[in-house]
This record gives structure tokens, sequence and C-alpha cells, in this order.
């Protein structure tokens, strides 16, 4: 029996009416039917959703640089160093996202809001690596539905609403990470302990005034002085201001050994946000993640039973960076006119979200617990 053709793709309508036009990738034509790959997640190829055509991507053997900060900072700031792309700027919650040329509505993938709007151009610092896709559609699409519920007071009306806008978009979303040698000079007070004995005086059961005598710690305090030194590899910064931190944050940690040098071919078939935290204001958030380490070495090197820090300077040097996109699902979904992410780390399935809580649900429950706490001790009395 002869085999069936394959399914013929839409058409494919020519937008490159500007020549000089940035484009936010290259066309990967699909050689059997001439529809558009996209990166397949999991694997090492680009295949075509209508006839299962596969294009592997070729192992780049290019080195992953660490790129030198103040150098970097000079030629962003003259205008060098960086690349020209079409971006879209969604008005309701600000996230820019890489967009085709001529394309001037769809939905946000950040906050399912309509967006109509002309694609801008915009120079950045290039990202130099990746993490691609692992985690497929599917299995986030399980993690999603499973999330919800695991849901403790969610409103009775969540889950049904929630699904009906449970589209998962693939984001790449933009990262700084640091490497650095910190050198901190610091001013304290080490403190040791030691015990005295002091009498006090309390009620016993009979409504008596009796004295008993009891063990106190107390803390003598030393000035001290002292320099200490950290070596730090990639601290990672979000350099997005769409996603709520918090949530982002605790998609981590990321398998970064495993970054691959940037190629268009992975983000066929997804999005890429632009960098809203610049370099500049993301050292400056490295320093912040980096200060709680240098604290801590800090608290060692003074010694003691008890520390106080009274003064840190720190000195970076030999600082470089890394320009990279991390892989995320994510899922926006409107509940009484909020908008609630749910993230699933497109590496590991890790998952976070936000969600509503039903008060209704919680004072309820709390009602509950104090009805029981009430009952328990009614039926002590009565015996």
């Amino acid at each position: 029996m002869a085999s069936s053709p394959p399914p013929i793709p839409p058409k494919q309508e020519n937008t490159d009416t500007n020549q000089s036009a940035p484009q936010i990738s290259s066309n990967f034509k699909c050689q059997q039917c001439g529809a558009k790959l996209t990166f397949k997640p999991g694997t090492q190829a680009l295949v075509c959703q209508y006839c299962n055509f596969k294009n592997d991507i070729k192992t780049s053997k290019e080195t992953i640089e660490e790129l030198d900060y103040y150098e970097y900072l000079n030629k962003a700031e003259a205008g060098d160093a960086t690349e020209e792309k079409l971006y879209i700027k969604c008005n309701a919650c600000g996230a820019e996202s890489t967009s085709e040329a001529n394309v001037t509505s769809q939905e946000c993938a950040f906050c399912g809001s309509e967006i109509v709007s002309t694609a801008h151009s915009k120079k950045l610092i290039k990202p130099r690596s990746l993490l691609p896709f692992n985690v497929k559609r599917n299995t986030a699409k399980k993690s999603y539905k499973e999330w919800l519920n695991s849901l403790w007071f969610a409103p009775n009306a969540l889950k049904k609403k929630a699904r009906l806008n449970a589209a998962l978009n693939g984001i790449f979303v933009p990262h700084w990470t640091f490497d650095t040698k910190a050198s901190s000079d610091y001013t304290g007070e080490r403190g040791k302990y030691y015990y005295v004995t002091v009498t006090k005086t309390r009620t016993n059961a009979e409504g008596k005034q009796e004295t008993y005598t009891e063990r106190e710690r107390r803390t003598r305090w030393y000035s001290t002085t002292g320099s200490v030194f950290n070596l730090f590899n990639d601290v990672l910064v979000l350099a997005s201001r769409t996603l709520p931190r918090k949530y982002t944050e605790a998609l981590e940690p990321w398998d970064l050994k495993n970054l691959v040098p940037y190629k268009d071919d992975y983000l066929s078939g997804f999005k890429a946000e632009s960098y809203q935290v610049n370099l500049r204001q993301g050292f400056t958030l490295a320093k912040d993640i980096m200060d709680d380490e240098i604290r801590e070495t800090i608290k060692r090197d003074i010694g003691g039973d008890d520390q106080r820090i009274h003064s840190v300077n720190t000195h970076y040097k030999d600082i470089s960076f890394k320009h990279i996109l991390l892989p995320v699902w994510i899922s926006a979904y409107r509940y009484h006119e909020k908008v609630y992410r749910f993230l699933v780390n497109a590496r590991t399935g890790e998952v976070q979200g936000e969600r509503p809580y039903s008060w209704v649900k919680i004072i309820l429950a709390v009602l509950a617990v104090i009805a029981v706490g009430v009952g328990i001790f009614l039926w002590h009395q009565s015996l």
C-alpha cells in the first residue's frame, strides 16, 4: 500500500518586506514540506509538526566564555557588543518579548492580555549561551494540573477558571551570571560566653514565695578587625522585571554546567524576553546576593561563641559575566480580574506559582479548629 503524503502545512506568508529589518531567528524551513521547523524539547533536533521531518542541530565546539565586566560596560555604552532584534511590548504587564516582523496582534505569554502593537527594534547585549528546553509541554501541563489539585484553601471556581486558560507558553528568560574575587575588610566584636549563678524568687504551688538559684549565660565582647577572601562563581541574577522574583528564584537550581553556545535553532518555536535589568544593575543585585556569604565568612573568621559585624568594606576584582537564557514554561490565568502565573523549570520540572486564597474556607477552617479545641476542653472538664 502506498504511503500517504504528508499533510499540507498552512501557507507561509512572506513577511520580509524590509530586507534590513532585524529578525528574531533564522527561518528554519522543512526540507520535505516547507513548513517551519521548531525545536523539540528533550532532543537535539528541530522537528516539523506536519510531516515529522527531523533536522539535527550540529553540536557547537565554541567555548562559552566569561566576558570582562568593565570592558563590556564600556562597549555597551558606546553601542558596541550589542545586537538589534524585534521586540513587542505588553502594555498590561510590561513584558518585552521577541516578535516576528510585521506581527501586530498576539497574546502576551506572561499575563494572557491581547497585545495590539507594532514590534520595535532594540539594541541589547546578545546572549552567548542558553539551556535548551528539556521538559516537554505535556509534562509541564500535567505538573500544572497536579499543582492546581494540591492547592489548599483555593476558591472552588479556581480550577475551572485556571484550566480554561491553561495554555502553556515556552519562554526563554534572561539572566546574568557573575564571577568575581571579593576581598572584604571588616570591624566587629567577638563574643565569649561565661556563666554566673544568680538567686531568684518565685511563687510555689501553695502561693508562697521561695528562692532558688540558676545559672545564667552572659557574653563578654572583644573588639576585632580582619580581612576575608571569597571566590564567587556563576552568581545567578534574574534580568527580568516581569516575572515575580520570588518564584523564579525558587525554580533554582539550574544545571548551568550544561549551558550550550547560543544558536537560533534552540529558540525556534519559543519566545525570548529581553532583559530589563541591565548589566550594571545586574551586578548591583549580585552584590546583594554575595553579601550573605561574605558575612558568613566574616563570622567564621571572627570566631568565638557569638559575633557582631559593625562594618564591611568589600573590593571586587576580576569581574566577569555571562548573559544567558533559561527555559521556562509559563501559564497565566485571570481570577477576579487579577493575573496569576504558574511557572515550570523546563530543565528539571520544578513547579512554582501564584494562587488566590478563599478567605471563607480559611475562616471556616479556623472556626473548626477552635470548635475542636473547645470540645476537648469541655470533655476534660467533665471528667
